[in-house]
C-alpha cells in the first residue's frame, strides 16, 4: 500500500491541530485538512480557556489540587453517566496538556483572573478548586501558538478542502478521499468538530437546542457541520453523547458572544412563572441552564431603569439605547411599578413584590442567604454590592438557554482516542478528539474550558495514539 502520509487530521480546529502537532512530534508525517479558508475552528472563536487540575500555574498560586480531585468532581457533576476509564485518562493529561501549550508558547500567567478574558487562573464553573486556564489572547491566540507549532514540526495543512469519505481496505482505516483524491494513510483522526451549523443533526442529536425555538443564534464556527457522523456510517461506529450539549443563559434579545453583546445588569432577578426567584443570577453556566430549563413556564430577568442606564456602552445588545428600543418595540416589558409589570408577565403581582423587596434588603446589603449570590460576585472580582432595584420605570426580558456553543454527540472513543464501533470494538485506523470524539463532554458541561481543554488534551492522545 502507498501512504501519502502516516497521520491524516481531519479538521483544523483546536483538537485537530493539537493532533497534528503531536503526532510530527512522535515521528509521523502528516497531513492535516481543514474545509474552512482558515485554521482555528470554534477554538479560535473560544476565550481558550483550559480546565485542568495539579497544573503549575495551580502551584504557583499555592493551591494544591490533584487529578483525582478533579475526576471525582467531573463525574459526580455528570452523575457518572460517563466512562470512568476515559475520564480518568482526561483529567490525569489535562494538566500535562497545559503544560504542553506553555512549553510550546502559551502565556498562562500564575496571576488570578476574575474572568474568562483576563489571562491567569480563573473559577471555571462550580468547583471547589479554581481550574479554569485563561491563556493570553483568548482562543485566537492558543490556536496561533498550536499553529507555529505545527509548522515547525513540518505536519502540512490544506485548507478549504472538505474530506468526503474515508478510504476502508479489508476493515481498516486507509486513509481519505478529499476533493476527489485519495489520500492514503496508516492512520486517520477525526477533529472536524460539532454539528451546531446543521439544523438537521441539532433536531437529531440535540433537540434541547430546538427548545429555543426563533430564538436560538450559534456561535460555533462554520465547519461545525456534523462530518463526523458520515465517516461513523462507514464502519459502523458507535454514537453517544446524544442529548447532550451547552446552551448557554441569554435573554431573548442577545445574538453573538457576550462579550460582543454585551452581560446583563448586576442588578437583577431572574424569576419563574410563578413571580419566585430561583437562582443564583450569576451561577455558572455550567449548571444555570439546567436550573433554568427546570422551571415551570418562561423565565423573565426582572431588573430596573436605573440598572438600564448604569449599563456600559460599546456593547450590540446589552446597551441602555438598545434595551430600551426593546421595550418601545413591546419585546422587553415595560411598566412603571412592579405590580403593574407583573400583569404583563402574567405572574402574582404579589409574590414578584415580595421576591423584589427581599432582594433589596438582602444583597444589596451584602448577603444573600438563600442563594449566595454575593460569594459568586467577590469570585469575580466585585467589591461592592449591587445597587436595590427600585427605580422605574421597571422591565422584564425573556431569558432562556439560547446561544448554542458546542454539540457532544459524537463517535465514541476510549482513552486512547480510538474510535469504537457498535460492539466496543477498536476501529481499526480510526481515531477522534474534540467534539467530533464523544464521551468526554457530559449533559452537564463542567464549566468554562471543558471544550477546549477536551481538544487540546484528547487531541494531543490522538496524535499520539495514531502515530504508533
Amino acid at each position: 500500500m502507498s501512504v501519502d502520509a502516516d497521520v491524516v487530521v481531519i479538521g483544523g480546529g483546536g483538537a485537530g491541530l493539537a493532533a497534528a502537532v503531536s503526532a510530527a512530534e512522535h515521528g509521523a508525517s502528516v497531513m492535516l485538512f481543514e474545509s474552512e479558508k482558515e485554521l482555528g475552528g470554534s477554538t479560535q472563536l473560544s476565550a481558550g480557556m483550559l480546565t485542568a487540575a495539579g497544573t503549575s500555574v495551580q502551584r504557583e498560586l499555592g493551591i494544591e489540587d490533584t487529578p483525582e480531585r478533579f475526576f471525582q468532581h467531573y463525574l459526580d457533576l455528570n452523575q457518572w453517566q460517563l466512562k470512568p476509564g476515559l475520564l480518568k485518562t482526561f483529567c490525569r493529561e489535562a494538566g500535562p496538556a497545559v503544560e504542553w501549550l506553555i512549553g510550546l508558547g502559551a502565556e498562562i500567567p500564575a496571576k488570578v483572573s476574575h474572568d474568562a478574558h483576563t489571562p491567569g487562573l480563573t473559577r471555571a464553573g462550580v468547583e471547589d478548586v479554581w481550574r479554569g486556564h485563561v491563556p493570553k489572547d483568548q482562543g485566537y491566540g492558543l490556536v496561533q501558538v498550536l499553529d507555529r507549532a505545527r509548522r515547525k514540526a513540518g505536519a502540512e495543512a490544506v485548507l478549504n478542502t472538505r474530506v468526503e469519505r474515508l478510504l476502508v481496505e479489508d476493515g481498516r482505516v486507509a486513509g481519505v478521499v478529499a476533493d476527489g483524491i485519495e489520500v492514503r494513510a496508516n492512520s486517520v483522526i477525526v477533529t472536524s468538530g460539532g454539528f451546531a451549523q446543521d439544523p438537521a443533526l441539532r433536531s437529531r442529536y440535540y433537540a434541547d437546542a430546538d427548545a429555543a425555538g426563533e430564538d436560538l443564534f450559534v456561535v460555533a464556527a462554520p465547519g461545525s457541520r456534523g462530518d463526523h457522523f458520515a465517516f461513523g456510517e462507514q464502519v459502523s461506529a458507535s454514537i453517544t453523547g446524544e442529548g447532550w450539549g451547552l446552551l448557554l443563559p441569554t435573554a431573548y434579545f442577545q445574538r453573538l458572544h457576550h462579550w460582543q453583546s454585551g452581560f446583563p445588569p448586576r442588578s437583577r432577578v431572574l424569576v419563574n412563572a410563578h413571580g419566585r426567584r430561583f437562582m443564583d443570577e450569576d451561577a455558572s453556566y455550567a449548571v444555570s441552564s439546567g436550573i433554568i430549563s427546570a422551571q415551570d413556564g418562561p423565565v423573565w430577568m426582572v431588573f430596573d431603569d436605573r440598572a438600564r442606564r448604569d449599563l456600559p456602552p460599546g456593547y450590540a445588545h446589552w446597551n441602555a439605547d438598545h434595551v430600551l428600543s426593546e421595550a418601545d418595540a413591546g419585546r422587553t416589558l415595560r411598566a412603571d411599578t412592579l405590580e403593574a409589570l407583573a400583569g404583563k408577565m402574567n405572574v402574582p403581582a404579589d409574590t414578584l413584590q415580595a421576591t423584589v423587596d427581599r432582594w433589596n434588603t438582602q444583597l444589596p446589603t451584602g448577603e444573600d442567604p438563600e442563594f449566595l449570590r454575593h460569594e459568586t460576585l467577590s469570585a469575580k472580582g466585585a467589591t461592592e454590592p449591587p445597587a436595590k432595584i427600585a427605580t422605574g420605570p421597571f422591565f422584564a426580558a425573556r431569558t432562556l438557554p439560547a446561544e448554542l456553543v458546542c454539540t457532544h454527540a459524537g463517535l465514541e472513543i476510549d482513552s486512547s482516542a480510538a474510535v469504537l464501533d457498535v460492539r466496543g470494538d477498536r476501529v481499526p485506523g480510526l481515531f477522534a478528539a474534540g467534539e467530533a470524539g464523544a464521551g468526554v463532554l457530559g449533559f452537564r458541561y463542567v464549566g468554562g474550558g471543558n471544550a477546549v481543554a477536551n481538544a487540546v488534551t484528547m487531541g494531543r492522545i490522538a496524535g499520539r495514539s495514531a502515530a504508533a
